[in-house]
Parts: structure tokens; sequence; C-alpha cells
């Protein structure tokens, strides 16, 4: 009796040993028998994630170039604060996007159902506030109005400051052949360019509201702007672009109308995709 105490355990622990070496399962495959729409579906959301993910490294590439250009070109001193820097945008951006996609790729190679989980989280959160700005847009289109106003007015301001902001707004009067926020005269409020300041710049406008900003044709004429707040409107008005970017702006938003909205429009349904594919893995992982 002793002997069979023994050796029953002994047997059926061996039982159990030789079921589990012939049932042994891969941890890297779902079930048994994937089909091939299933195995389809898992390689094209690895793929769908593969290629935000880099759009995502990419993003914040150049977010952190920019920084680091501007930290190195202001020689250590402190310009424009961190906090309201435009780069920083293209930083967090790029962290958040590379973050997710890298979720979703972990989650569709390792079917790993948390990971899964989360991305298709992340996913709902960034449509649900597209949806939400896009009735924001409509509703609040008075005071977004106002607020594009104060940005471009903060822009004048701080044109000095900033690089990346120098730089934007100079690209908007080239480009829509605008100067200021109303008018040219718009730029006496900034401190560098006051007729009161004791620079060279003192009565100017920068040269991006000029009419011709380059000086022989090829050659950019920095200081073509110099001086023109002091003159007549007519002597103005045959050296710069005097009319407000303000309206320039807003009536360039309302022509673009159609490519924000198709822009939109193109960005949900490939979140909703990169969804769907990230479900289906989901429901075979949770299956098998």
């Amino acid at each position: 009796q002793a002997s069979r105490l023994v050796e029953l355990p002994y047997s059926s622990f061996d039982d159990d040993d030789d079921d589990d070496d012939t049932g042994e399962q891969d941890p890297g495959v779902w079930y048994p028998k994937p089909s091939p729409f299933s195995c389809c579906v898992r390689y094209l959301a690895f793929f769908w994630n593969l290629l935000f993910l880099l759009l995502g490294l990419l993003i914040l590439a150049v977010g952190v170039w920019g920084l680091l250009t501007k930290s190195s070109l202001s020689g250590g001193e402190r310009g424009a604060p961190l906090g309201s820097d435009p780069m920083l945008l293209f930083v967090l951006v790029g962290l958040v996007a590379s973050a997710v996609s890298l979720a979703g790729c972990l989650g569709v190679l390792r079917a790993n159902p948390c990971l899964l989980r989360f991305f298709l989280g992340a996913l709902l959160v960034f449509g649900g506030l597209e949806l939400l700005g896009g009735l924001l847009l409509l509703l609040l289109r008075r005071r977004l109005r106002d607020a594009l106003r104060d940005l471009l007015l903060l822009c004048l301001l701080r044109y000095q400051d900033d690089p990346d902001l120098q730089f934007l707004v100079d690209e908007v009067q080239r480009s829509l052949q605008c100067c200021g926020l109303e008018s040219y005269r718009d730029w006496e409020s900034n401190l560098y360019f006051n007729c009161s300041s004791p620079g060279v710049q003192a009565c100017g406008v920068p040269s991006s509201c000029c009419q011709e900003p380059l000086q022989g044709g090829s050659v950019p004429n920095a200081q073509c702007g110099f001086g023109a707040l002091a003159l007549g409107p007519a002597a103005a008005a045959a050296l710069l672009h005097t009319g407000g970017c303000g309206a320039a702006v807003a009536a360039g938003l309302r022509g673009q109308a159609g490519a924000i909205a198709a822009g939109a429009v193109t960005l949900l349904l490939l979140e909703a995709v990169g969804a769907l594919m990230a479900l289906r893995v989901l429901r075979d992982i949770t299956a098998g």
C-alpha cells in the first residue's frame, strides 16, 4: 500500500508531462491554425504601425534638431521660453505618435492584448479630439477668428525673439504679399521697429514686406524696409505691400477649407483602418 501511494503520483505526473510536451503551444501563435485572412491582417497591421512609427520618429527628430540648432545659435542666451517654442510641438507630436505606433507594432508582433487595447484606446481618444476640434471650428468661428488675430499680433511683437517665428512670419508675408496685421503700420508696435528705438531697424519693417526683396534679382536685400514707416502713404505703397496679413490669412483659410476638410477626413479614415485591423488581431488572440 505504501508503494502504491508513492507510485501513483509518479505515474500521474509522468502522464501530465507527456501531455504538456505533446500539446505545448508557441506563445507567438494565436491558435493552432490561423486563417490566411488573419495572417494577412496581422502583417498589414504591423506594417501600418511601422509606417506611422517611422513618421513619428521623423517628426521627433525635426523637433529635437530645431531645439538644438536654436540653442547653439543663441550661444547660451535665453530667447523665447521653452514652453512657447514652436519646435516643442513637433517634439510632443513625434513622441505621442511614436509611442502609440510602437505599442501597435509590439502588440501585433507579440500578440499582446494589453498593448493592442492601449493602441485602440489611443486611436479612440485621437479620433474624439479631432471630431471635437471640427465641431469647435464650426461653432466658434468668430472666437477663433479673434484668437487668430491675437496670435498674429503676438507674432509681430515677438518677431525678433524666435527664429522659427521670424521664418514663419516672413514666409506668410512673402507668399500672401502682405505686411503687418491690418497694415504695414502695425510693425511700429514692435520694439525693434518702433520709430523711438535706437537701433538701425527703427522706423523700418522686415524685408519680407518689400515688393522687391532681392537686390539685383538674386541677392536678398535685408535693408529694403529700413525707414519705411517714416515715408508717406504713396511712397510706402511704391516700396512695400501695404495690405495687412489678417484678411489675407482668413481668405486663404477659407479658400483651403475643402483641402483641410479632406485631409482631416483622410486622417480619420486611416485611424479607422488601423483600429479595425487591431480589433481583428485582438479578436483572433482572444479567440485562441
